[in-house]
């Protein structure tokens, strides 16, 4: 059973989620977060810790920053868009495998108060995840790597400086990225 409370967007994802893993599961019911919900969230930080699965989607994000800014920063786990996504085009975390909800449950990543300045925008432009044809698929496969999602190459800096992501762990994930899709030189 794991540690923390994971909390997710709604009903569906508390079925796919408790497929997949056993755990304490708290629901937001999406955008109506309301001041009872946010309490059980804050309380089980407070208790435990959490972790956020929302969608990943903007919808997903919104909420994700919702509950952040009214309890503090908490773990945060993202399934690849690809992993979660049906044939329709629906995306959410009731569409994911219980595979992929363990795989990011597992890459869980907490969020840091004071962000360090460890990467900056040549980092990415080094390794073509920004100014290349090739870049926004590039960042796609590197957020599943590291299990910070997929982001444009604004949140990409962010997440690599909020969620404590390492050189080494960045070495590691390009090399695989590398192995992947091949780097381009900008345009």
């Amino acid at each position: 059973m794991l540690r923390e409370v994971i909390v997710v967007e709604g009903k569906s994802d508390i079925s796919a989620v408790s497929r997949a893993v056993e755990a304490e599961i708290l629901c937001t019911n999406g955008f109506s977060l309301d001041k009872r919900a946010l309490a059980r969230v804050r309380a089980a930080r407070r208790r435990v810790g959490v972790i956020l699965l929302m969608d990943p989607d903007t919808a997903g994000e919104q909420i994700r920053r919702r509950v952040v800014a009214a309890v503090g920063p908490c773990k945060h786990a993202r399934i690849p868009r690809a992993a979660c996504t049906r044939a329709d085009g629906n995306i959410g975390v009731e569409n994911a495998s219980p595979e992929a909800i363990r795989t990011a449950l597992a890459a869980a990543r907490p969020e840091t108060l004071e962000p360090r300045q460890q990467f900056k925008n040549i980092d990415l432009v080094r390794h073509s995840l920004n100014g290349t044809r090739n870049a926004s698929a590039r960042r796609e496969q590197l957020g599943a790597v590291l299990g910070i999602g997929d982001a444009n190459a604004r949140q990409l800096l962010r997440r690599l400086n909020h969620y404590g992501v390492t050189r080494e762990e960045f070495a590691r994930a390009i090399a695989q990225v590398d192995a992947v899709i091949a780097p381009e030189t900008t345009l």
